[in-house]
């Protein structure tokens, strides 16, 4: 049964920012978390945890970016969330 055609999205440019809005920014938010825990873990055990909860996490993220009604939110969102989570990392490893 195909697809009812008023909810797919007309804008080929619309679909393009989606496809990488969960993509790109599911993968950087993703990293970004991870970044996070190794900024108060030891690394070893962030890195084993990061082979199994990456690939989840990162297919929830690209799941929400077709999700989500307004794709400039998620971009926003994802932004947000990848400067916020990289922070400790960064300002601990990085004086």
């Amino acid at each position: 049964m195909p697809a009812n055609k008023k909810y797919l999205t007309r804008s080929p440019w619309l679909r393009l920012s989606k496809i990488l809005a969960g993509t790109v920014g599911g993968y950087a938010v993703t990293m970004s978390l991870h970044l996070f825990f190794t900024a108060f873990l030891p690394r070893e055990n962030v890195i084993i945890t990061a082979c199994f909860t990456g690939y989840i996490l990162w297919a929830c993220l690209l799941l929400y970016a077709f999700i989500a009604p307004n794709v400039w939110r998620v971009w926003g969102l994802y932004f947000l969330l990848t400067i916020v989570l990289a922070m400790p990392y960064l300002l601990k490893f990085n004086p």
